[in-house]
């Protein structure tokens, strides 16, 4: 069970209740609790002699992080044609040293579908799928300081995922641990702080491209490459749609949901209200109209997408990004090149 092409609204919500109803049987599961044993070894293998009482309570936490926002999280699905967007902007994203408020999520878990995945390329070369996020709020109870921790879940079953199609060959001798996977595979986890500046990503290793396998891309996909990018590509995908789910760029919709999805979610006990973020805004941005103009351009040019720094009315920073747009008097000649023509007065 997967989203369609073309799906509809009820579509959608319909699927997202199917996936998350089976991600709970997942973490419900022993599977579930040795997959994130393995996953997590070499993490905490890196920390200062950790003792097996804290290594079981560090799993213990990040097993309800993980799998509290599947059935109690609000849950959400990108439109595919909002997926260039967010992957445009999650690839141009740097947050090293601001500082988030705690309320710039819509909530304080929820979990995010993209039916048409953004990949990542990794440090080592390889290529994984991003078909869902979860995030979910939680405080150190040593330090005092909370977070979002957000995971990054691949589709088992995606086609067109370099990853999915080796773990296949490493369960292919397997056949009745391969059916007690969930649809979602976690790939990736990581935090960002709240109330206390990003730290920048450690240095990026030198690693001789001869002793690495730079996998592909699936054509026509959307790929963030984290060997370049100041971020981890979960988080940056977070972060793009937290923020662009909130501007005018996009439009949120409650999707309807039939009797029977309904009852499967309710005995399920998980949280059925899904929305589905949508493009809105699909002509060119309007020039600025205060004042009579100093200039006026000659021809029409493209505008890369941009994060743009504004202040609110309390004084705090924020964040909003602008689309990809052409600028320039409509019937103007459109540019191709880097050089914008000008006439000044």
């Amino acid at each position: 069970m997967n989203f369609l092409p073309n799906d509809t609204l009820a579509g959608y919500a319909r699927t997202a209740v199917d996936l998350r109803t089976r991600m709970v049987d997942y973490h419900r599961s022993p599977l579930a609790a040795q997959y994130l044993q393995a996953f997590f070894d070499s993490r905490l293998a890196n920390h200062p002699s950790p003792s097996p009482a804290g290594v079981a309570k560090v799993l213990t936490a990040v097993r309800a992080i993980t799998a509290n926002p599947w059935r109690l999280g609000e849950p959400y699905v990108i439109a595919p044609a909002m997926t260039a967007i967010i992957a445009a902007a999650a690839t141009a994203l740097d947050l090293t040293g601001e500082v988030l408020p705690a309320d710039i999520a819509p909530d304080n878990g929820g979990v995010l579908f993209l039916p048409e995945p953004i990949y990542h390329r990794s440090l080592s070369g390889e290529v994984s799928s991003i078909g869902a996020i979860t995030w979910a709020r939680t405080t150190n109870t040593h330090s005092g300081r909370s977070f979002w921790a957000i995971a990054g879940w691949a589709d088992h079953h995606d086609p067109h995922d370099p990853a999915a199609v080796r773990r296949r060959q490493q369960l292919a001798d397997r056949p009745d641990l391969a059916r007690q996977f969930g649809p979602y595979v976690l790939t990736d986890f990581t935090e960002i702080p709240i109330g206390q500046p990003v730290d920048p990503r450690p240095d990026l290793p030198v690693l001789d491209g001869d002793d690495r396998d730079w996998e592909p891309a699936p054509d026509g996909r959307f790929c963030i490459d984290e060997t370049t990018t100041p971020m981890r590509a979960c988080a940056a995908v977070a972060y793009a749609f937290w923020r662009i789910q909130a501007q005018p760029l996009a439009t949120v919709a409650a999707a309807p949901l039939d009797r029977a999805a309904r009852r499967r979610a309710v005995r399920a006990s998980i949280r059925h209200d899904t929305r589905v973020v949508m493009l809105r805004r699909t002509s060119p941005l309007a020039e600025p109209t205060d004042g009579e103009p100093k200039w006026h351009y000659r021809v029409r040019f493209v505008v890369r997408g941009h994060w743009r720094r504004l202040i609110d009315r309390d004084g705090h920073p924020f964040r909003i990004w602008i689309n990809a747009h052409i600028k320039g008097p409509d019937g103007a000649p459109l540019l191709h090149g880097e050089k914008v023509a000008v006439l000044a007065r």
